[in-house]
């Protein structure tokens, strides 16, 4: 169940994973942090924000994005720049990619990486297009 976010915990993300998300994205996990998304190929979770204002909060975002990315990353084909944001449960995930112009920043645009092949494709320009399909 989605929820909102206090800008706090994005900034705390951020700083762990020493990246920049896009501002499209980080205004939609501040007034959902997490929810279910769709692309024209599968369904998918995304994962949230570690939230620690409680313990209830805390339980629901243990699978948070910044631990999702260091299980992502034990995967040799999985991207070394990338961010993992969601999961379609069966190892797919949705990923964000730095700018090529300065690594730390994010692109807004989102995309899968296919567990299987180490493929990674363009799904959406950002992440309001995968709440609209």
């Amino acid at each position: 169940m989605p929820f909102p976010l206090d800008v706090k915990f994005v900034d705390e993300a951020q700083n762990e994973l020493n990246v920049i998300f896009p501002k499209v994205f980080v205004q939609k996990m501040l007034e959902e942090n997490g929810g279910e998304v769709s692309t024209e190929d599968d369904d998918w979770t995304l994962y949230p924000i570690l939230d620690k204002t409680d313990n209830k909060r805390i339980s629901r975002t243990c699978n948070h994005i910044g631990l999702e990315t260091q299980k992502a990353k034990e995967w040799a084909t999985f991207p070394e720049t990338a961010i993992a944001i969601g999961t379609n449960g069966y190892g797919d995930q949705l990923i964000l990619l730095p700018d090529k112009a300065e690594n730390r920043k994010f692109q807004e645009a989102i995309y899968v990486w296919q567990h299987e092949t180490g493929e990674t494709t363009k799904v959406a320009d950002n992440i309001l297009e995968l709440f609209d399909i």
